[in-house]
């Protein structure tokens, strides 16, 4: 495995510096242990600093990723768009004091940008993965076969 990118990212965010990448699922340890595949993933980390002189990192991203269907246990495809604004706190207190809608991240020389990536990545994927439809056997429908608490909701206006 090569190296991890790193930035420092107050010098980053005032140096308004771009850096472009993809990523394979090597480099992302947590959504492998989440049994993600990653099909293609690239981002896109910009650096700025607003009017007030704080510094802000810009990460968006695209791809694709297979997830676990959770009806059915069988591979989904699910496209993935993401652009997270992330205010840099320079400690854990300014952190835990702030009382506004802002996202913090906690600046340090040496942020690696595979993490603040993978952070997003997982803010983004859905909470429970599924097929809009499952066909199997295994929690799914057969076509044809009607499912068991469709007719179960069926008694219940009877009643």
């Amino acid at each position: 495995m090569s190296q991890p990118r790193l930035i420092d990212g107050l010098q980053f965010a005032r140096g308004a510096e771009t850096l472009k990448g993809s990523l394979d699922l090597s480099r992302l340890p947590r959504l492998a242990e989440m049994r993600c595949v990653i099909q293609c993933l690239s981002y896109e980390l910009r650096g700025r600093t607003d009017v007030q002189g704080r510094c802000w990192l810009q990460v968006s991203g695209d791809g694709a990723l297979t997830l676990e269907c959770q009806r059915c246990l069988k591979p989904v495809t699910f496209p993935l768009a993401f652009r997270a604004e992330l205010l840099l706190a320079e400690s854990e207190r300014e952190i835990e004091a702030a009382d506004d809608e802002f996202d913090r991240v906690l600046a340090s020389k040496a942020m690696h940008v595979d993490r603040l990536v993978e952070d997003e990545v997982i803010l983004a994927l859905p909470m429970v993965p599924r097929h809009e439809q499952c066909s199997d056997g295994q929690g799914g429908t057969k076509a044809g076969k009607p499912s068991p608490f469709a007719e179960l909701a069926k008694l219940k206006r009877i009643q």
